[in-house]
Protein backbone atom coordinates (compact mmCIF):
# COMPACT_ATOMS: atom_id res chain seq x y z
CA UNK A 1 0.00 0.00 0.00
CA UNK A 2 1.42 3.04 -0.77
CA UNK A 3 0.92 6.71 0.30
CA UNK A 4 -2.02 7.52 -2.40
CA UNK A 5 -3.38 4.00 -1.88
CA UNK A 6 -3.02 5.06 2.17
CA UNK A 7 -4.83 8.31 2.10
CA UNK A 8 -7.72 6.72 -0.42
CA UNK A 9 -8.65 4.32 2.29
CA UNK A 10 -8.22 6.95 4.89
CA UNK A 11 -11.12 8.55 2.85
CA UNK A 12 -12.88 5.24 2.84
CA UNK A 13 -12.65 5.47 6.52
CA UNK A 14 -13.74 9.44 7.06
CA UNK A 15 -16.49 10.14 9.29
CA UNK A 16 -18.12 14.16 8.29
CA UNK A 17 -19.37 14.65 11.16
CA UNK A 18 -16.73 13.74 13.34
CA UNK A 19 -14.27 15.75 10.64
CA UNK A 20 -16.29 19.06 11.80
CA UNK A 21 -15.40 18.14 15.67
CA UNK A 22 -12.55 18.09 14.75
CA UNK A 23 -12.75 21.20 13.04
CA UNK A 24 -13.31 23.38 15.74
CA UNK A 25 -11.22 21.40 18.55
CA UNK A 26 -7.84 21.44 16.42
CA UNK A 27 -7.85 25.03 15.36
CA UNK A 28 -4.60 25.54 14.15
CA UNK A 29 -5.08 22.75 11.24
CA UNK A 30 -6.77 23.84 8.09
CA UNK A 31 -10.24 22.58 7.82
CA UNK A 32 -9.46 20.92 3.76
CA UNK A 33 -7.00 19.29 5.73
CA UNK A 34 -8.97 17.07 7.97
CA UNK A 35 -10.59 13.90 6.60
CA UNK A 36 -12.08 12.92 9.91
CA UNK A 37 -11.11 9.10 10.69
CA UNK A 38 -11.90 8.16 14.15
CA UNK A 39 -9.04 7.07 16.52
CA UNK A 40 -9.37 3.54 16.77
CA UNK A 41 -9.55 2.97 12.95
CA UNK A 42 -6.75 5.23 12.58
CA UNK A 43 -4.81 2.89 15.25
CA UNK A 44 -6.16 -0.08 13.42
CA UNK A 45 -4.57 0.93 10.22
CA UNK A 46 -0.79 1.89 11.70
CA UNK A 47 -1.27 -1.78 13.28
CA UNK A 48 -1.47 -2.83 10.19
CA UNK A 49 0.94 -0.95 7.91
CA UNK A 50 3.50 -1.23 11.05
CA UNK A 51 3.25 -4.97 10.73
CA UNK A 52 3.45 -4.85 6.62
CA UNK A 53 6.51 -3.40 4.51
CA UNK A 54 4.86 -0.42 3.91
CA UNK A 55 5.26 2.00 6.87
CA UNK A 56 8.78 3.08 6.33
CA UNK A 57 8.15 4.85 2.66
CA UNK A 58 4.64 5.90 4.01
CA UNK A 59 7.39 7.89 6.93
CA UNK A 60 9.65 9.09 4.90
CA UNK A 61 6.67 10.90 2.83
CA UNK A 62 6.95 14.32 5.11
CA UNK A 63 5.26 16.81 5.21
CA UNK A 64 1.75 14.61 4.97
CA UNK A 65 -0.91 16.88 3.39
CA UNK A 66 -3.51 15.54 5.36
CA UNK A 67 -3.94 15.88 9.49
CA UNK A 68 -5.08 11.66 9.98
CA UNK A 69 -1.75 11.26 7.84
CA UNK A 70 -0.08 13.17 10.67
CA UNK A 71 -2.24 10.77 13.47
CA UNK A 72 -1.14 7.96 11.42
CA UNK A 73 2.24 8.54 11.18
CA UNK A 74 2.44 9.28 15.15
CA UNK A 75 0.51 5.58 15.56
CA UNK A 76 2.74 4.51 13.50
CA UNK A 77 6.17 5.21 15.27
CA UNK A 78 4.81 5.03 18.44
CA UNK A 79 4.70 1.00 17.72
CA UNK A 80 8.07 0.83 17.53
CA UNK A 81 9.84 -1.06 19.78
CA UNK A 82 13.46 -0.38 19.19
CA UNK A 83 15.09 3.08 20.89
CA UNK A 84 17.29 4.20 18.71
CA UNK A 85 15.15 3.87 15.24
CA UNK A 86 12.17 5.44 17.66
CA UNK A 87 14.38 8.23 18.45
CA UNK A 88 15.17 8.74 14.59
CA UNK A 89 11.79 8.62 13.69
CA UNK A 90 10.52 10.71 16.26
CA UNK A 91 12.84 13.41 15.61
CA UNK A 92 12.58 13.02 11.97
CA UNK A 93 8.66 13.46 12.18
CA UNK A 94 8.72 16.52 15.11
CA UNK A 95 8.95 19.39 13.20
CA UNK A 96 6.62 18.85 11.04
CA UNK A 97 4.03 18.62 14.33
CA UNK A 98 1.75 21.57 13.85
CA UNK A 99 -1.14 20.30 16.37
CA UNK A 100 -1.29 19.34 20.20
CA UNK A 101 -4.00 16.33 18.93
CA UNK A 102 -0.98 14.74 16.60
CA UNK A 103 1.39 16.21 19.32
CA UNK A 104 0.26 13.99 22.21
CA UNK A 105 -0.90 11.05 19.90
CA UNK A 106 2.87 10.47 20.29
CA UNK A 107 4.01 8.00 22.58
CA UNK A 108 6.29 5.81 21.53
CA UNK A 109 6.28 2.23 23.20
CA UNK A 110 10.62 2.17 22.98
CA UNK A 111 10.86 5.30 25.14
CA UNK A 112 8.96 3.34 28.66
CA UNK A 113 11.94 0.56 28.08
CA UNK A 114 14.67 2.95 28.06
CA UNK A 115 14.03 6.27 29.76
CA UNK A 116 17.05 6.81 30.90
CA UNK A 117 18.47 7.83 26.87
CA UNK A 118 15.34 9.67 26.38
CA UNK A 119 16.48 12.35 28.90
CA UNK A 120 19.62 13.96 26.68
CA UNK A 121 16.92 14.47 23.71
CA UNK A 122 14.22 15.67 26.05
CA UNK A 123 16.94 18.22 26.81
CA UNK A 124 17.63 19.29 23.34
CA UNK A 125 14.00 19.18 22.53
CA UNK A 126 12.68 21.80 25.48
CA UNK A 127 15.58 24.24 23.37
CA UNK A 128 13.52 24.30 20.08
CA UNK A 129 11.73 27.02 18.63
CA UNK A 130 9.22 24.71 17.36
CA UNK A 131 6.05 24.35 19.45
CA UNK A 132 5.03 21.37 19.41
CA UNK A 133 8.84 19.75 19.99
CA UNK A 134 8.89 21.80 23.31
CA UNK A 135 5.42 20.27 23.70
CA UNK A 136 6.29 16.76 22.98
CA UNK A 137 9.48 17.06 25.24
CA UNK A 138 7.47 18.32 28.12
CA UNK A 139 4.65 15.58 27.63
CA UNK A 140 7.89 13.00 27.91
CA UNK A 141 8.55 14.03 31.52
CA UNK A 142 5.16 13.98 32.21
CA UNK A 143 4.74 10.31 30.73
CA UNK A 144 7.81 8.98 32.23
CA UNK A 145 9.69 11.05 35.18
CA UNK A 146 7.01 12.14 37.29
CA UNK A 147 7.05 8.37 39.21
CA UNK A 148 9.94 6.02 39.89
CA UNK A 149 12.46 8.50 37.97
CA UNK A 150 11.43 11.89 39.20
CA UNK A 151 13.92 14.17 40.20
CA UNK A 152 13.46 17.90 40.71
CA UNK A 153 15.89 18.96 38.25
CA UNK A 154 13.58 18.01 35.81
CA UNK A 155 10.65 19.59 37.03
CA UNK A 156 13.02 22.87 37.18
CA UNK A 157 13.84 21.82 33.50
CA UNK A 158 9.74 22.68 32.64
CA UNK A 159 9.11 25.81 35.33
CA UNK A 160 12.39 27.60 33.16
CA UNK A 161 10.36 27.16 30.04
CA UNK A 162 8.86 30.68 28.97
CA UNK A 163 6.87 30.76 26.11
CA UNK A 164 4.05 33.02 24.42
CA UNK A 165 2.87 29.69 22.90
CA UNK A 166 -0.53 28.61 24.08
CA UNK A 167 -0.41 25.05 23.77
CA UNK A 168 3.37 24.93 25.60
CA UNK A 169 1.99 26.48 28.56
CA UNK A 170 -1.39 24.26 28.64
CA UNK A 171 1.35 21.87 29.04
CA UNK A 172 3.39 22.82 31.31
CA UNK A 173 0.24 23.20 33.65
CA UNK A 174 -0.88 20.18 33.10
CA UNK A 175 2.43 18.73 33.91
CA UNK A 176 2.34 20.61 37.09
CA UNK A 177 -1.08 19.60 37.77
CA UNK A 178 -0.05 15.77 36.65
CA UNK A 179 3.13 16.32 39.36
CA UNK A 180 1.35 17.64 41.93
CA UNK A 181 -1.16 14.43 41.89
CA UNK A 182 2.00 12.31 41.93
CA UNK A 183 4.59 14.33 44.33
CA UNK A 184 2.53 16.84 45.82
CA UNK A 185 5.41 17.89 48.63
CA UNK A 186 7.96 17.95 46.10
CA UNK A 187 6.18 20.35 43.55
CA UNK A 188 4.10 22.60 45.94
CA UNK A 189 6.87 25.07 46.79
CA UNK A 190 6.96 25.65 42.77
CA UNK A 191 3.92 27.15 43.21
CA UNK A 192 3.91 28.68 46.50
CA UNK A 193 7.29 30.08 45.18
CA UNK A 194 5.55 31.32 42.43
CA UNK A 195 8.09 29.79 39.69
CA UNK A 196 6.17 29.64 36.95
CA UNK A 197 4.55 32.76 35.24
CA UNK A 198 1.20 34.01 36.33
CA UNK A 199 -1.11 32.24 33.91
CA UNK A 200 0.67 29.00 33.89
CA UNK A 201 0.21 29.23 37.33
CA UNK A 202 -3.46 29.82 37.45
CA UNK A 203 -3.80 27.04 35.24
CA UNK A 204 -1.88 24.60 36.66
CA UNK A 205 -3.89 25.27 39.69
CA UNK A 206 -7.36 25.46 38.02
CA UNK A 207 -6.26 21.52 36.35
CA UNK A 208 -4.88 20.44 39.85
CA UNK A 209 -8.11 21.36 41.47
CA UNK A 210 -10.23 19.40 38.39
CA UNK A 211 -8.52 16.36 39.08
CA UNK A 212 -9.93 13.53 41.21
CA UNK A 213 -6.11 12.78 42.47
CA UNK A 214 -5.72 15.94 44.83
CA UNK A 215 -7.64 15.78 47.87
CA UNK A 216 -10.33 18.14 48.98
CA UNK A 217 -7.77 19.18 51.61
CA UNK A 218 -5.32 20.05 48.99
CA UNK A 219 -7.33 21.68 46.68
CA UNK A 220 -9.00 23.75 48.98
CA UNK A 221 -5.00 25.09 50.35
CA UNK A 222 -4.16 25.29 46.33
CA UNK A 223 -6.66 28.06 45.72
CA UNK A 224 -5.30 30.06 48.31
CA UNK A 225 -2.10 30.19 45.94
CA UNK A 226 -3.69 31.97 42.93
CA UNK A 227 -2.30 34.67 41.55
CA UNK A 228 -4.52 37.58 41.15
CA UNK A 229 -3.28 39.04 37.49
CA UNK A 230 -2.66 36.92 34.28
CA UNK A 231 -0.99 37.60 31.25
CA UNK A 232 -4.05 35.53 29.33
CA UNK A 233 -7.78 35.55 30.13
Amino acid sequence: MNQEAIVKQLFLLQDKKYAAMQVKIIPTVEADRIIGVRTPELRALAKELYKGANAGSFLTCLPHRYFDEDQLHAFIVSQEKEFDKCVLEVEAFLPFIDNWATCDQLSPKAFKKEPEKLLPYIRAWLKSDKTYTVRFAVGMLMQHFLDKNFRLEYADMVAELRSEEYYVNMMIAWYFATALAKQYDAILPYLKEKRLDAWTHNKAIQKSVESYRITPEQKAYLKTLKVERSRRS
